[in-house]
């Protein structure tokens, strides 16, 4: 198990939130979960720097803050890491807004376990031999 290697979950829905955490452990990961984009805000402003995530998972559409405006503050601040966007409502156009903010990568839901492990390795460095 990955307990150094954190990632962190931003969803407003119960279930796809605790899917998605439940399939993160299931590959090796740990898993912390929020909300809101702004709970996981809160949560990064009480460290000293993200880096207790080593990924973050995120919903697109939630209600406040959406998932691109809070990548967007973390970047601003420095502080992002390795971003996931995971949406019901996948468009070229959200493709193209998900590929120039530099994220990883956008899957639709339900998640696709292969693909999220694939983006998961890229991510932590596993790929290199550390998991």
């Amino acid at each position: 198990m990955h307990s150094v290697r954190t990632i962190s979950i931003v969803d407003d829905d119960e279930a796809s939130r605790y899917a998605i955490a439940s399939l993160v452990r299931s590959l090796g990961w740990s898993a912390t979960v929020f909300e809101s984009a702004e709970q996981y805000l809160r949560s990064v402003s009480q460290q000293a720097d993200a880096a207790e995530s080593t990924c973050l998972i995120s919903d697109i559409k939630m209600p406040g803050m959406s998932g691109i405006e809070m990548h967007d503050r973390l970047t601003a601040s420095g502080q992002a890491p390795p971003t996931i966007f995971v949406t019901a409502f996948a468009t070229d156009s959200l493709r193209e807004q998900i590929a120039a903010r530099g994220a990883l990568a956008l899957l639709e839901k339900p998640v696709d376990a292969e693909a999220l492990a694939h983006y998961l390795t890229l991510a932590t460095g596993a790929a290199t031999g550390d998991r």
